[in-house]
């Protein structure tokens, strides 16, 4: 039996995602106004895209350009589970800037790329961002991803990585500000003035980890302050910005290696 999901968040409003799993279904040529990306985790498909012709099937990604006619359709009668990330060519400009001097969006030369690592990266990126995780780190993976797929297909003739002054200072008060809220690097880079995928990636140069590790080092800080003052662990979860009790737990034992109750057990007089 078929099943769709679908994810798209107001706060990251620049990409969206699709799963279909088991699906027979057919299309009949179409455009989309974004960049779109796929791939096929299991069977095979014909991708018809500006009048060329490919062979999908697991291990390449489908490039396909704004407003390009494509169709990507299974083989005979079998059915095929895929993955289409959509995303807006004004972000995708932003994430080119950061890398290439540009004042328009570079479209991509190929509708393919046959890279197994690269292949990897975008599934694993896209079943992360369908789950409940935080909205930074779900941006810093897909423009990670997407810079990766962008430095393989544009033909940038003056490349160059921006190094401009940060005052990672003030970049560090805003990320352990407000941990029961949820931050994107578009939000810090308003008040800096700067391209966010720039700033992400100065930071992690001078700092050593990226924003969401840092202010998820921080979250973690502040839960075992909380837990030594016998502060119960769904409390310390919503305090800290967590979803819920188990979402805290991961987080907490992939850091210290303990569960946030045997952890607190310690502190117990």
């Amino acid at each position: 039996m078929t099943q769709e999901r679908f994810w798209l968040d107001k706060n990251l409003p620049f990409v969206e995602c699709r799963y279909s799993k088991n699906s027979g279904k057919h299309y009949k040529p179409h455009i989309h106004s974004t960049l779109s990306i796929g791939a096929i985790d299991n069977g095979e498909v014909l991708y018809m895209v500006d009048k060329k012709d490919s062979l999908l099937k697991p291990g390449s990604l489908a490039i396909i350009n704004p407003n390009t006619l494509h169709q990507c359709n299974p083989l005979e009668k079998e059915s095929r589970s895929y993955y289409m990330l959509y995303l807006d060519t004004r972000w995708c400009l932003r994430i080119q800037q950061s890398f290439c001097k540009t004042n328009s969006f570079i479209e991509p030369n190929e509708i393919i790329i046959k890279n197994q690592k690269l292949y990897d990266e975008y599934i694993e990126c896209m079943d992360f961002l369908m789950r409940d995780e935080f909205l930074l780190e779900k941006e810093q993976a897909v423009s990670t991803l997407v810079e990766k797929i962008f430095k393989k297909l544009i033909d940038c003739q003056d490349k160059e990585t921006q190094k401009i002054p940060l005052h990672v200072e003030v970049i560090k008060e805003m990320l352990t500000c407000s941990l029961d809220e949820d931050i994107t690097l578009e939000d810090m880079s308003k008040k800096l003035k700067i391209n966010p995928y720039t700033l992400l990636r100065n930071f992690k140069d001078i700092v050593g980890i990226t924003p969401h590790a840092y202010r998820m080092n921080y979250r973690i800080e502040y839960a075992k302050k909380l837990l030594q003052e016998q502060k119960q662990i769904s409390y310390v979860a919503l305090e800290c910005g967590f979803y819920d009790q188990s979402h805290l737990n991961k987080h907490f034992k992939a850091i210290t290696a303990t569960t946030p109750r045997e952890y607190q057990l310690n502190f117990i007089q």
